[in-house]
């Protein structure tokens, strides 16, 4: 029996009569059947969100906030269950997996919050006996489309901002970690959001995600996703409000006076770490020539330390199906052919699942593909340097700009890199990898469209300012001219 839809508060089978099935990258095992949503259940979840929104907007914010607060309790209660899901559905070992669930509890907790508050401002008029100020209004019914790397973290990052704010939602799950996203909504119900506040639509981005970023009654879309997925919706979305998270070729910037250890220990987790598979993932390493043979060096042989295999019980998990594993291998092909030295890895483990051996490549420069591309992959590219200036030049070669970090003890340097690297996220003697619910998240050039998740730019994301006036003068006032 197939998990189902969750429209108006009921759990249906799609229109569509057909299912498909998620599988556990690790062993390939089914871990459940689900429906295989089409444009009619699109239609019905919208239709749903729209009579929900008619209520919902008017709900205190701080009482939108009372439900939150629930749905971050439940998730605490049950976050080592709903981690070993994480591991199992999506892959990643478990501690990830248990990380996954906390940034979701993190979330919801910050967004309740921020129903105590949803600021505006006040300013003076320019008029005699006025009054100026702005609120928050919601936007309506928003469409979010989540990837399968963090089924639980950014599927919060994107309902508990738009709840708060007031809006409806319509949701689409990655099809390749589902039943995460099915038991997330059970615990939105479970919590006490009304029905038609929230809904689910499972099913690919053809039959599901491109009806969603048509449809004229849905006021906007949030996307997190592909570089050429979000230049889609852009293109199709018309004139709805659009947030746009894609990927990104992340840096580490490693200077000659830096402490390599600690490097090495950012380097590692940044790269391989849910096995390459974040859009924040180290896949370049820019290095000072004098300390790049010492870093290399511990860099493999730390690198070969690391166990792989199921997330319960290792270091590294698999690759989320066949198709990442097919795109890995095609870049390890590409960068041998631009003559990239390989020194660590370049091979799919042969045995069940989507494994993938940590990969290190050296003698990279910013014209290989490999330095160019995102790769979502266990794939890291060293590119070494002669001099600082070199490395930010490096380090701007790309055309994303999401996250990057540098290591070293000089801080004019620390300091000159936060200000000059092209990038939404810059951390110092730290990896690329990090985020924090309660500040931005985000990037610049094709890493997105200029939006921010998390923090208060979340609450941006999803509302609107509306500009009141008010005159109690008792006559009409010209602005500009009386």
């Amino acid at each position: 029996m197939a998990h189902k839809l969750y429209i108006n508060g009921r759990w249906v089978e799609s229109s569509s009569g057909k299912t498909f099935k998620s599988i556990n990258p690790a062993n390939e095992k089914t871990i459940g059947y689900f429906q295989a949503g089409n444009k009619k259940d699109v239609d019905k979840a919208v239709n749903a969100a729209i009579k929900a929104y008619k209520k919902w907007r008017l709900v205190p914010p701080p009482k939108r906030g009372e439900i939150l607060l629930e749905v971050a309790s439940i998730l605490r209660k049950r976050k080592k269950k709903l981690g070993k899901l994480v591991t199992d559905e999506m892959g990643k070992q478990i501690k990830e997996g248990l990380g996954d669930v906390q940034e979701a509890i993190d979330m919801f907790e910050y967004m309740a919050g921020e129903g105590r508050r949803l600021f505006g401002f006040t300013t003076t008029s320019e008029l005699r006996n006025k009054f100026s100020m702005t609120i928050r209004m919601p936007l309506g019914v928003v469409g979010l489309i989540t990837p399968w790397n963090f089924p639980f973290a950014i599927p919060a990052w994107k309902i508990a901002p738009a709840l708060i704010c007031g809006n409806t939602v319509v949701f689409k799950p990655s099809s390749d970690t589902p039943m995460c996203a099915v038991e997330l909504v059970k615990i939105l119900e479970e919590a006490g959001v009304p029905k038609g506040v929230v809904n689910l639509v499972t099913g690919s981005g053809s039959e599901v995600g491109v009806p969603i970023v048509k449809h004229p009654k849905i006021a906007a879309i949030s996307f997190t996703g592909s570089r050429e997925v979000g230049k889609f919706v852009a293109a199709n979305a018309g004139l709805k409000k659009v947030g746009l998270e894609l990927g990104g070729k992340n840096v580490i910037i490693v200077m000659d006076d830096a402490d390599l250890d600690l490097a090495v220990d950012g380097i590692i987790w940044g790269a391989f770490g849910t096995t390459g598979q974040r859009c924040t993932a180290t896949s370049r390493v820019i290095v000072h020539k004098r300390v790049r043979d010492e870093l290399l060096d511990k860099l493999v042989r730390a690198t070969k330390k690391l166990t792989i295999g199921y997330g319960m019980n290792h270091d590294i998990g698999p690759l989320i199906n066949e198709r990442a594993v097919e795109k890995v291998e095609r870049y390890i092909s590409i960068a041998k052919k631009e003559r990239c030295k390989l020194v660590l890895g370049g091979n799919r483990i042969p045995r069940k699942g989507f494994f993938f051996e940590p990969t290190i490549f050296t003698n990279v420069k910013p014209k290989h593909t490999i330095a160019q591309e995102e790769i979502f992959g266990p794939v890291l590219a060293i590119m070494p340097v002669k001099n600082f200036d070199q490395a930010i030049e490096y380090a701007n070669s790309v055309s994303y700009g999401l996250s990057s970090a540098i290591y070293t003890n000089d801080v004019n340097k620390a300091f000159i890199a936060i200000r000059d690297i092209e990038a939404g996220l810059t951390y110092v003697n730290s990896s690329t990898i990090g985020s924090e619910v309660h500040l931005p998240f985000g990037g610049v050039k094709d890493t997105g469209n200029g939006a921010r998740e998390g923090g208060i730019l979340g609450i941006e994301e999803f509302s609107e300012v509306k500009t009141v006036y008010v005159d109690y003068s008792g006559k009409l006032q010209k602005a500009q001219i009386d």
